[in-house]
Formats: structure tokens, sequence, C-alpha cells
């Protein structure tokens, strides 16, 4: 049993946590963190091709990109935002067009598209990634991954309007 001992001490403790919070620090849940927008990774945009198809898979497959698309401040998911992926794969290199296809995001702002294994160019496998529907600023990421035998590699956008 616990016995709450009302004294000068506790009186002013309690008083000075009021004080910091605010009556309103008592009242209401705390709030999120305004979520910053993703900024364009420098390199992302090399080989980028304007249009590039929605497909259901690049080439034949086996390696897996996916990642989320949010909205800037609130975090909210965005649904049916087109995303371009394209990479150095085993089956071409970054600036041909077949290495290149975008896929759109489902109701939950996620998105999934398979690919051939990315491989090293320059020394470093990486996956490259691209919003540029209009609606929200452009967005080009170049994630790398840690090891070229890795077989998936995810990516997040959180856009701000255009």
């Amino acid at each position: 049993m616990t016995i709450v001992v009302f004294n000068r001490r506790n009186l002013l403790a309690a008083g000075g946590s009021i004080l910091v919070t605010g009556a309103s620090g008592l009242l209401l849940p705390a709030r999120a963190q305004g979520l910053a927008p993703t900024e364009s990774m420098p390199g992302g945009a090399n080989n980028y091709r304007k249009g590039a198809a929605t497909v259901d898979r690049i080439g034949k497959g086996g390696f897996w990109m996916s990642g989320t698309v949010r909205r800037a401040g609130d975090g909210a998911p965005l649904a049916g935002q087109r995303i371009q992926i394209w990479a150095h794969t085993t089956e071409g290199q970054e600036h041909e067009p077949q290495s290149h296809g975008a896929t759109l995001t489902d109701k939950d702002g996620k998105f999934r598209l398979e690919m051939p294994q990315i491989i090293p160019i320059f020394g470093q496998p990486h996956g490259h990634l691209a919003y540029d529907s209009g609606e929200f600023k452009t967005v080009f990421l170049r994630p790398v991954m840690r090891s070229a035998k890795e077989t998936s590699l995810e990516a997040h956008f959180v856009l701000q309007p255009a």
C-alpha cells in the first residue's frame, strides 16, 4: 500500500511540474513532430528517363525494391503515387531502357517492384528511385547496398507539395 504524504516539498514539486508542462500538457496527449520531407540524394538522377513505363516487373526479376511514400508534415500514406526505379543489374546497365520501370503505391503508400539482381557499378551496388509526378516536389534517391549479395533494398519517400 502506497501512502502519499502531502507536505510543502511535494506541493512545490507538483506546482513546478504544472509550470513546466503548462496546464494543457496535463490534459492533451503528446503531439507528433512534423515529418520533414526527403531531400534528393547526390547522383540520384543519374540516367533518369522521364516517363518510364509502369510495369509489373523489370526483366526476369529476383531482386525486390520496396518502400513507402508519405506526406511531409502529418506522415499520411500517399496512395497512387508513381515511383520510377532503375539500376545496373545482371540484365542491363542503368542507362539502358530495359533497366527502367515504374510502379504505383497502394492504399497504405507502399510500393514494391521486382527487378534483376543489382550489381556494383563504380564499386557500389545501388539502386535509383524517383518520384516525379508533379503533385509533390520531385525527389531522386540513390540508396547503396551493404553487399552485392543482398536480394532486396528499401527506400522511403516523404513528399512535400510542389
